[in-house]
């Protein structure tokens, strides 16, 4: 197995996340390579802890941007006392005008505290809209997930949230936490533009719903796709000190990261596949954003088939 990146070989050249092929979503064009927000507060200040520095999170942002990133996702809850994630992104791309596009999500609901609230009934979505909306700075979201809230069917949600398409307030839908049912029911409404489920090396409950979308032409974007299984007991923007065995064989061959080995198989599972990594810290973005430019071999892709 060689060394496979599409990217020069110099280490001063910086990535690119065009090195990681490209998606469209309606008349928006983005790299598969994108940025997830919910690390810009700080991990343990999602949970009440101690945040991030603001500064740093703007810069952070600002040079995800200048890497090629052009997709971002976040969404109103990604808060803590004193950091959200919306807020730190409407200062950080301020200068950027509406070259990136962001997609956020709805559903889920946090008091102010920080607690977790009911979750949104359709009546009230378009009230978490216009937060977002708030929080942004935005007339209109480009992208706008509904997250499955563990309800049977999602038909009257997506429906609340197609309104506010046909409002001018949202561009394009999506679903989060879906079955293949849930989706077909979702797309019987309104078109689906983006499917976001938990999918990752070792969390592949979702993968007939990717392929599901790789066969309609909709955008598959996995969160998790670093930490898969360890994801609940992943402390910082490293996913664990424990790695499976065939994933550090690979990253040795290629003298990558395992992490940036994950990122490059979840991109390798189909050109609808995005992926949304987060992190508050520039070198660990730095390494994300080059991971779009690995190639696997598909002895190596056979060898990850081991990994559960």
């Amino acid at each position: 197995m060689a060394t496979s990146l599409n990217s020069s070989t110099d280490p001063t050249t910086p990535p690119d996340a065009a090195d990681s092929g490209t998606w469209r979503f309606g008349d928006r064009t983005v790299n598969r390579l994108g940025f997830g927000a919910m690390r810009l507060t700080g991990t343990a200040a999602f949970h009440g802890g101690t945040p991030r520095d603001r500064a740093n999170s703007i810069a952070v942002v600002r040079r995800a941007v200048e890497l090629g990133v052009n997709h971002i996702d976040t969404a109103a809850f990604y808060f803590s006392a004193l950091r959200s994630a919306n807020e730190i992104l409407n200062a950080a791309l301020a200068p950027f005008g509406d070259e990136v596009l962001v997609a956020t999500k709805v559903g889920p609901r946090r008091e102010r505290d920080g607690g977790w609230a009911d979750a949104a009934r359709p009546d009230q979505l378009r009230e978490d809209v216009e937060e977002n909306l708030r929080q942004l700075g935005r007339d209109h979201l480009d992208l706008v997930y509904l997250r499955n809230m563990r309800w049977e069917s999602i038909a009257e949600h997506f429906g609340a949230l197609a309104e506010l398409r046909d409002a001018g307030l949202v561009r394009q839908l999506g679903v989060s936490e879906v079955t293949p049912a849930q989706l077909a029911e979702a797309r019987a409404i309104a078109p689906v533009a983006s499917v976001q489920n938990r999918f990752g090396l070792g969390q592949r409950d979702a993968a007939e719903l990717l392929r599901a979308c790789g066969q309609a032409g909709i955008a598959f974007v996995p969160f998790f796709a670093i930490a898969g299984a360890r994801a609940s007991r992943a402390g910082s923007d490293d996913a664990g000190a424990q790695e499976d065995e065939a994933v550090l064989t690979i990253a040795k061959a290629h003298g990558v990261t395992p992490q940036q080995v994950r990122l490059a198989w979840t991109l390798a599972q189909g050109p609808h596949v995005l992926a949304i990594p987060g992190t508050g810290d520039a070198a660990h973005l730095e390494a994300n954003v080059a991971a779009g430019g690995i190639r696997l071999t598909p002895e190596d892709l056979a060898l990850l088939e081991s990994v559960l």
